[in-house]
């Protein structure tokens, strides 16, 4: 009886070890990859959150463009514009010139700026 004991012991003693050394090497990949992956989406969150602020910011220092009242919105450097005011052609163009010009700016889309 304490051989079949014994056995019994060091079988499930080898099948956890062999388990736990499975488990280990599946555990130590997955968190660094998800960790490459959320260091990802806080650079383009940062960077967004940057190009943003600059176009924002540009936007209040001009003159002739009415910065206040221009809403500023970016997502993967893609820079959206819009207002709930209008704005004259000319106001139009300046503020989509003043957002390509900022680092990083993939694209520029004034659809939500309405036009005298």
């Amino acid at each position: 009886m304490k051989k079949f004991a014994i056995a019994a012991a060091t079988a499930t003693a080898l099948t956890l070890t062999m388990a736990n050394a499975a488990f280990a090497q599946q555990t130590t990949q997955a968190p660094m990859m998800l960790a490459a992956g959320e260091v990802t989406k806080a650079k383009e969150a940062t960077s967004d959150t940057w190009i943003t602020t600059k176009v924002k910011a540009d936007l209040m220092t001009e003159k002739g463009v009415p910065g206040s009242d221009i809403k500023v919105e970016t997502n993967k450097g893609v820079v959206s514009l819009s207002s709930d005011v209008k704005v004259t052609n000319t106001q139009k163009e300046m503020a989509v010139s003043i957002a390509k010009k900022i680092k990083g700016v993939q694209a520029v889309s004034a659809d939500g700026l309405k036009a005298e």
